[in-house]
């Protein structure tokens, strides 16, 4: 039940794409611009080895499956898949990996002309542990990795005044140069009148220390319009409240400049908040094989629909049936194993929609 609240005061060519993204008008606040992009990524593209059993350690595992992975850039294929039109921007190796994951990003019609490739590091690797419940372990291999290395001089920054949306986590903000990069590129974005949308995403082995993680990740919170958050980075970021308490998320996490914030339950679904009104979205059952990418898929969803309708978070209605297409969206995601090759298209979402309302 929705409830009214007071305002509260992540060697190969690589030609760049040519697809025709949707001509748009918005505006955060009904200010108007033209955009001739839906959805701008900016971070982390990788690989990610996930075991082909599930419940066991690395150590134990028989082999491993080679999937393409980084939340950013499964967000930008998520929007893509679902119809809409998604550009990726960050830094891989010029290697075989990282010609393999431009490549990819080409596939899903992703424009990857904001790509850059360092000819002395290596693309970031991920190994994922899968437990028997779907829920995920991470060791990573970045030492640099070419991601971290991104300067503010390799931005596409008319790439990123063109877009409507712009998205990042929080692992680009963990090692200079990149974090340099990131919050020049947030500046662009916010100069240019782009709504800017948070996946605190949060890795804590990537971080110095769990201190650095939550001063880092809320240092930018702020500046963000829309927020997607988990139960567990809740509880990370507050050092123990309860997730699941409306109070603790409005007067912690929900900021004065905020226009959403989304906190994700998994299979249960999906609490809202806005400056006027809060709720909860049910979730869609299904058995799990993959968490990997899910919230990410949730968020392409909720993305796609916010760039059809920029003041989304202004009607409940609307915005309820968004969620619900976000949480079809993840819900999908789980059946198989791997992020970009899990993510669904918009004809496989409104079919599960429609059997779950059956």
């Amino acid at each position: 039940m929705a409830n009214a609240i007071p305002t509260i005061s992540n060697r190969y060519s690589t030609p760049t794409l040519n697809h025709n993204p949707l001509s748009r008008t918005s505006g955060v606040e009904g200010g108007e611009r033209k955009t001739s992009l839906q959805v701008l990524c900016f971070g982390e593209l990788l690989i990610d080895f996930v075991p082909t059993v599930a419940g066991v350690s690395l150590a134990e595992a028989p082999g491993f499956k080679k999937s393409p992975g980084g939340a950013p850039a499964n967000v930008a294929v998520s929007v893509s898949r679902l119809g809409g039109s998604a550009a990726f921007l960050g830094k891989v190796g010029d290697d075989e990996f990282g010609h393999m994951l431009a490549d990819i990003l080409k596939e899903n019609n992703v424009d990857n002309s904001g790509m850059r490739f360092d000819k002395h590091t290596r693309t970031a690797l991920a190994f994922v542990t899968l437990r028997a419940d779907g829920e995920r372990e991470f060791m990573f291999f970045r030492n640099p990795s070419a991601d971290m290395l991104l300067t503010e001089a390799e931005l596409d920054k008319d790439l990123i005044k063109k877009s409507m949306i712009f998205h990042y986590g929080s692992i680009s903000l963990i090692h200079d140069p990149c974090k340099s990069a990131h919050l020049a590129a947030m500046q662009v974005a916010k100069k240019a009148g782009c709504i800017l949308s948070y996946d605190p995403n949060l890795r804590l082995a990537l971080w110095p220390s769990a201190e650095a993680a939550r001063t880092g990740i809320m240092s930018i919170w702020d500046q963000a319009d829309v927020i997607k958050i988990s139960e567990e980075e809740i509880e990370f970021l507050t050092r123990g409240d309860d997730p699941r308490d409306d109070k603790v998320v409005l007067t912690k996490l929900f900021h004065p400049n905020g226009k959403l914030l989304i906190v994700t339950e998994g299979p249960n679904g999906c609490r809202y908040y806005t400056k006027d009104f809060h709720g909860k979205v049910g979730g869609v059952k299904v058995k799990c094989v993959d968490t990997t990418g899910a919230g990410d898929a949730f968020v392409g969803g909720l993305l796609s629909s916010l760039a059809s309708n920029p003041q989304l978070f202004k009607d409940e209605k609307k915005l309820r049936d968004a969620l619900k297409f976000a949480n079809v969206c993840g819900a999908i995601t789980v059946t198989e194993r791997g992020a970009i090759p899990s993510l669904p298209n918009k004809e496989a979402v409104l079919k599960k929609l429609k059997e779950s309302e059956a």
